[in-house]
């Protein structure tokens, strides 16, 4: 049955709630979420709003409520409509030392906080979406959260862990493709957010410590396929190693690298294929096969034994000057459309053909702006692109008004 003509969600009249009923319903977890996602600290904040740093603190602590004054001021200093400081709506807390951080050491405390809150809004719209359509359940062992319970407890060695995730889920022992869509299919949400002046330094993290595993992938680091499927399969290590563990550890994140190797590339498949000596047109032609780097083949060749950690050095020393020849440069995530997440996407045009949900309906259900729904589900802006084309004859600079004929 369609909903097309029902009224909106929670009970918000049609142009929102008072001020002063966001003032008494008001959700302090709801402030931080969205100062955090602004990449506001509390002075930056208090400035906008024109408050001291310690009200915004005492706001947030719960010590205090924004005056209804102040709602609207908040509202527009952090691009939020006033509803969305309403309690009452699902929210996924997540703590940032909960999330594995593919670049840990360059990743700063702000950054982290900021990507919490962005995971956060991913499980809230994959929660949305999951009243109006079934997602794929999450076939993950060890995951507390998960629908499928297959009684099979993957081991804690990461190269056994890789063998027996693959073989639960029926990938065979040959070359993988579409990690990412494999990993969406056993009901894990993962997502590719827009680039941002903190993503230049956040390249990729995970989080089991929702009801729903998380994965952020980023482009604009490294825009190479190769190093992007890695990077997934390095934060599936993290979803079935480690979901239970602090983050932080750097042996985690070896521990990750070796499922990720193992994953793409089981041993006992790729070493009959790796060549006895070093042959860069070789790993080339496996790089094409397996999707995996010619940097982790050769990483591969000298962890069997193939070549010496001498002719390794070399030989990476060689590709350094390969970089931009073809077979050796990076080749960018948008030729690979099976590798970029569609679940939540699809999960929407699902809704939206049998349900009759709108975008606008979505956007009330989670009290975000439209722009943001649409930003989160990879959907383009429907409007019409104004373009302003400059006067050629104003470059050398302004000139006299022109009459009229």
């Amino acid at each position: 049955m369609s909903n097309r003509n029902q009224p909106p969600l929670f009970g918000v009249a049609e142009g929102g709630p008072s001020p002063q009923a966001v003032t008494d319903a008001f959700d302090q977890a709801r402030l931080t979420q969205a100062r955090q996602l602004a990449g506001m600290t509390k002075k930056d904040l208090a400035e906008r709003i024109g408050v001291t740093p310690a009200a915004v603190g005492q706001y947030e602590t719960g010590m205090t409520r924004p005056r209804p004054e102040l709602v609207p001021r908040l509202a527009d200093a952090l691009g939020v409509p006033p509803a969305f400081f309403l309690l009452g709506r699902p929210h996924g807390k997540l703590d940032g030392s909960m999330a594995h951080f593919r670049s840990l050491r360059s990743t700063r405390a702000h950054q982290r906080a900021k990507a919490a809150a962005f995971v956060e809004q991913v499980w809230e719209l994959a929660h949305a979406l999951e009243k109006q359509v079934r997602l794929p359940d999450v076939a993950l062992p060890g995951f507390s959260g998960g629908e499928v319970h297959s009684g099979v407890e993957l081991p804690r060695d990461p190269v056994q862990a890789a063998r027996a995730l693959r073989r639960l889920w029926r990938l065979g022992t040959g070359p993988l493709s579409h990690v990412v869509r494999h990993m969406e299919a056993q009901g894990i949400v993962v997502v590719l957010p827009p680039p941002d002046e903190d993503a230049t330094t956040v390249d990729a993290f995970s989080t089991s410590q929702l009801p729903r595993p998380i994965v952020v992938l980023t482009a604009n680091r490294f825009d190479d396929i190769h190093r992007y499927r890695f990077t997934a399969a390095h934060e599936l290590g993290h979803l079935v190693l480690h979901g239970d563990a602090a983050s932080g550890d750097t042996q985690q994140e070896r521990e990750a690298d070796v499922f990720a190797a193992e994953f793409l590339t089981p041993r006992d498949s790729i070493l009959p294929e790796l060549p006895g000596r070093l042959d860069l047109r070789r790993l080339v032609e496996l790089k094409r096969t397996w999707g995996v780097s010619v940097d982790s083949l050769l990483y591969r060749c000298r962890e069997v034994g193939l070549i010496s950690d001498s002719a390794a050095s070399r030989a990476y020393q060689r590709l350094k000057t390969l970089r931009d020849q073809p077979g050796f440069a990076a080749e960018p995530i948008s030729g690979y459309p099976g590798e970029q997440p569609v679940l939540l996407r699809q999960a929407f045009d699902l809704a939206v053909g049998e349900t009759g949900l709108t975008m606008e309906r979505l956007a009330t259900q989670l009290a975000w702006p439209v722009s943001r729904v649409r930003e989160l589900l990879d959907l383009p802006d429907p409007r019409p692109a104004l373009r302003l084309v400059p006067d050629a004859s104003a470059a050398g600079g302004p000139t006299r008004p022109r009459r009229a004929p």
